[in-house]
């Protein structure tokens, strides 16, 4: 069918290649929850069954303390912060050692511009040189057992510049463990555990630095999507965060095939209507419900099936934006502020582990 909307309910604008409406009003079922959202629907044909996004996923998750990381208390943390990263997950270090991080900056240097001289035969010469630095911070650690975060930075500088000078950052890379804890007593000897690598630069220097470390540690880095599940989990557990000052609406964005091209529809949702939504339904401080996460997305799929008659837990969840942070399936994650940046690392760690183990 169709894409059809009722005109008492939206006002609709057409773009270049896309219809946004608007609904107002309405309430979810049982929940007494104005909402005032705005949907953007791609032109296309849309054909949808109803049915339940939700098959295999933990009967509930423990949510940690929220931790509040100064941003300005530490500079490592503000480099974590309001930057696209790409998810991978790692199997454990062989070997690994945090006495040898200047070692290994060396290494992955020489590595780079050893690769680099490779090249100069096919490639335009540069005088631009490579500088990598290796560093660990303890900020990200929920126990004292946890292994510290490394972070991995490669800059880029002149060769005619003075030794002592850095250069620009092109890459960053992080190493993870936050809530981790579970895992420890199932790493051998001599391995070091830190499951989730988290990456933002070229992706021509992230196959050199993947190499490099495969070679070094002898793992194995894949990339980490998330699950519709999971994207459903992060927008329950995000939408009910307590945020000092910045809001945002929660949007979700869905993704449905068509014989010519996908039909990609947005839905947001005011971020006090969400999260009074969230409240009404959350019941145990400390730990999220896989029934209360179904409620909650229930919810919202009546509450636009209302008034768009489309079925939404038919389509696919692709991505999710609220105050918290933004994370799409294909595994990127933009992180917006360091009050609930345990919680988000926490979980995608939890993902990683599962994906290695």
């Amino acid at each position: 069918m169709m894409a059809q909307v009722q005109q008492q309910y939206v006002e609709g604008t057409r773009t270049s290649g896309s219809r946004r409406m608007t609904a107002f009003g309405g309430k979810t079922a049982d929940h007494g929850v104005n909402f005032s959202n705005t949907a953007h629907l791609s032109k296309g044909v849309v054909s949808l069954r109803k049915g339940s996004p939700f098959s295999h996923t933990p009967a509930k998750r423990m949510i940690l303390p929220t931790l509040y990381l100064q941003e300005n208390a530490d500079p490592q943390i503000g480099l974590l912060l309001c930057k696209q990263w790409t998810l991978y997950s790692v199997t454990p270090l062989y070997n690994f050692s945090y006495g040898q991080l200047n070692e290994y900056s060396r290494q992955l240097s020489l590595f780079i511009a050893a690769e680099k001289q490779k090249r100069l035969a096919v490639e335009v010469e540069s005088d631009l040189a490579f500088k990598v630095k290796f560093s660990s911070f303890s900020a990200l650690k929920t126990t004292e057992q946890e292994p510290a975060a490394v972070l991995i930075q490669i800059m880029q500088r002149s060769q005619a510049a003075a030794k002592n000078e850095e250069g620009k950052v092109v890459w960053t890379g992080w190493f993870s463990c936050t809530g981790g804890n579970d895992i420890f007593v199932t790493v051998m000897e001599d391995f070091t555990c830190l499951p989730l690598f988290l990456v933002s630069g070229a992706k021509g220097l992230m196959l050199l630095v993947e190499t490099w470390l495969q070679q070094t540690f002898d793992c194995c880095l894949s990339p980490l999507h998330i699950t519709p599940i999971n994207l459903a989990w992060m927008a329950a557990i995000w939408t009910g965060c307590y945020m000092e000052n910045h809001m945002a609406a929660t949007e979700l964005t869905f993704s449905v095939p068509g014989p010519a091209y996908p039909l990609d529809i947005s839905y947001a949702i005011h971020p006090e209507d969400a999260k009074a939504l969230w409240d009404s339904i959350h019941s145990t401080p400390g730990e999220v419900g896989q029934e209360e996460v179904e409620l909650f997305m229930d919810c919202l799929y009546n509450h636009f099936h209302r008034h768009f008659k489309i079925y939404l837990s038919a389509a696919r969840l692709v991505k999710v934006s609220t105050s918290v942070a933004s994370v799409h399936s294909v595994g990127k994650i933009k992180i917006l502020h360091a009050q609930h940046l345990i919680g988000i690392l926490s979980l995608l760690t939890e993902l990683a582990v599962s994906k290695t183990m």
